[in-house]
């Protein structure tokens, strides 16, 4: 998807929600736990419930991973779902990524050619010649991690070296990287404070916002700081949305939270004159 495409699904819907599903056996109604293939069906459920008000959807792949080739294959019914019925809508595989070239170009294959993603989460670590083969495909994305929301993110991504962050240079060094038009970041919800100094080293970039709802993040902070002229932004609830009930009727409650969400967004979108 082009990054245009995203932009004028944001002004179109007045959202710039991304829904994690982070889908948890341990965590869907009972009367799901029947179903031949309850993260499907879950999934699907919520998917068509949300719809109206996201622009994105997220599934993390260690909650497919860890049932094994049968969440592989949920997976990919998800994903087979969401192109075939929702192509408009923006695919993140939260998968978080990255390795020597050669293993890099066969983890890009996985997402982009096999699994159709939009994009896929990247860690930095290891340098530019790790995330270069995910930049390699035309209308594809690499979001890279820059400055996260857990309790650990202070151990590394802010030493601060000649004066700079950590998070700080990854993000100034990744703007050389051939291909770099088609790199987003992630900048998680509770480190809000930092949106404007992000902004500053990236003003055009997609940011991709996870830790709202549960993890405490801010949703009206986020949008002070880090909307740009175009928005740029794609803020990211999981766990508020997709478990905000644990009854039958799971993915209406979903969908309302969505929509409340989406009703704020659309507020921050007027106030800085994108709609």
């Amino acid at each position: 998807m082009t990054q245009s495409a995203l932009l004028e699904q944001i002004k179109s819907k007045k959202s710039f929600l991304c829904i994690g599903l982070d889908v948890d056996q341990d965590l869907i109604p009972l009367d799901l736990k029947v179903e031949q293939d309850a993260l499907f069906t879950f999934c699907k459920r919520i998917i068509e419930a949300t719809a109206p008000y996201c622009v994105a959807y997220k599934p993390n792949i260690a909650f497919f991973e860890a049932y094994g080739l049968e969440g592989w294959r949920s997976l990919e019914k998800v994903m087979n779902f969401l192109n075939q019925q929702y192509p408009e809508i923006f695919t993140i595989a939260d998968a978080k990524r990255a390795d020597i070239g050669n293993t890099s170009k066969h983890y890009a294959k996985a997402y982009f050619e096999q699994f159709e993603f939009d994009s896929v989460t990247i860690s930095p670590y290891m340098g530019k010649d790790s995330v270069e083969p995910f930049l390699e495909y035309k209308e594809k994305h690499a979001i890279l991690l820059a400055l996260t929301s857990n309790e650990g993110s202070s151990d590394f991504q802010f030493i601060n070296t000649d004066g700079k962050l950590l998070y700080e240079q990854v993000i100034e060094r990744s703007k050389s990287w051939q291909n770099a038009d088609r790199l987003m970041y992630v900048v998680g919800a509770t480190k809000a404070h930092a949106l404007q100094k992000i902004r500053t080293l990236i003003p055009d970039s997609f940011l991709l916002i996870p830790g709202l709802g549960v993890q405490g993040g801010s949703l009206e902070e986020v949008a002070v700081n880090g909307l740009n002229h175009e928005c740029g932004l794609l803020v990211n609830s999981s766990r508020g949305i997709i478990y905000a009930s644990s009854e039958s009727d799971f993915d209406k409650v979903a969908g309302s939270v969505a929509k409340d969400l989406q009703k704020q967004m659309a507020f921050y979108l007027r106030q800085k004159g994108i709609i």
